[in-house]
């Protein structure tokens, strides 16, 4: 079994093999309305063109038996390679078998496949470590309220790998000595969409509950609970809202001083790093499990380093 390993990102994008001589390669998004998607998916097709390869992009359209089938079609058409930002992380083992049986090599991007550690040969994941991304942005919710305060945390899809994890995360830091003075309140799913945690925000403004931060598995969540406090006009400054992602919406919500913390995720470098890799393997070249690409943690004081990052 290969290994799972820290690759740094300049060491993965140096390595990559010469440009591809028209290569015919299928990509399926999980869902393209998605803000922090759309960079990702511009980076990866601009990676693409760079080497020569000719892409086809599909929208799964955060349907699970789309994404199969597309994933199928892109097999019965003979694609050099295949590329995958699953839209469940369970939903991905009928996937590599069925790109394994056929030979075809797969990555799958930002979103980590449940079988990451049995991936078949010629399969990898390029993605970021979300045991960091949750707890860089806790870390610094407890820090910002000095370690004591009530939390409200908005999750992302149920059973999503990310979700899970960026939640667990919040959990493993305030059962922290420093950090065990804060306490969740209340804990919903909002399905990474910026409508729903408006929805759920509401909810929660309805029923009066008390916090002091919100802490949401990705920007768009966050930035919903913020239109639904401006909307009834909480002040903005007598609460912390924290996101993940670092999309262009959250940190123009950052600089409006609306938004306090996020977690910059990497998209472009995802994105060079799926094509780069998938290169690599259809060369035929060893490649581990897992190439990471690292998170960051983004605040008002280092906001002007990540304007246009993403």
């Amino acid at each position: 079994m290969k290994k799972l390993s820290m690759i740094p990102l300049m060491m993965t994008l140096v390595s990559a093999p010469t440009l591809a001589e028209e290569l015919n390669i299928g990509v399926s998004f999980f869902n393209l309305d998605e803000r922090f998607i759309i960079g990702l998916r511009e980076s990866l097709e601009e990676a693409a063109e760079a080497q020569g390869m000719d892409i086809n992009v599909e929208d799964a359209r955060n349907d699970i038996g789309r994404q199969l089938s597309q994933v199928q079609n892109f097999i019965a058409g003979g694609v050099d390679g295949i590329i995958v930002n699953p839209v469940h992380s369970d939903s991905t083992s009928a996937m590599s078998q069925a790109a394994a049986n056929a030979g075809i090599p797969l990555v799958y991007v930002n979103r980590q496949p449940v079988d990451i550690e049995s991936l078949p040969e010629g399969q990898a994941f390029v993605g970021s470590d979300e045991k960091e991304s949750g707890t860089l942005q806790t870390q610094e919710v407890c820090r910002q309220l000095g370690g004591e305060g009530e939390l409200l945390v908005m999750m992302g899809t149920l059973g999503d790998n990310a979700a899970e994890v960026r939640t667990q995360d919040v959990h493993d830091v305030i059962a922290t000595p420093e950090c065990s003075g804060l306490e969740i309140v209340e804990q919903q799913e909002a399905d990474f969409q910026r409508i729903e945690g408006n929805n759920l925000m509401t909810n929660w403004l309805t029923s009066g509950l008390e916090f002091d931060a919100v802490i949401a598995n990705n920007d768009e969540m966050a930035i919903g609970a913020i239109q639904a406090l401006k909307n009834i006009g909480y002040d903005m400054d007598d609460v912390i809202v924290a996101g993940i992602d670092a999309t262009s919406d959250a940190l123009s919500a950052m600089q409006a001083g609306e938004l306090d913390i996020t977690v910059f995720q990497n998209g472009p470098a995802q994105g060079e790093g799926a094509v780069n890799t998938l290169n690599r393997l259809i060369e035929g070249e060893d490649v581990d499990n897992a190439v990471w690409v690292p998170f960051e943690l983004v605040t008002p004081d280092n906001l002007d380093e990540y304007i246009g990052r993403n």
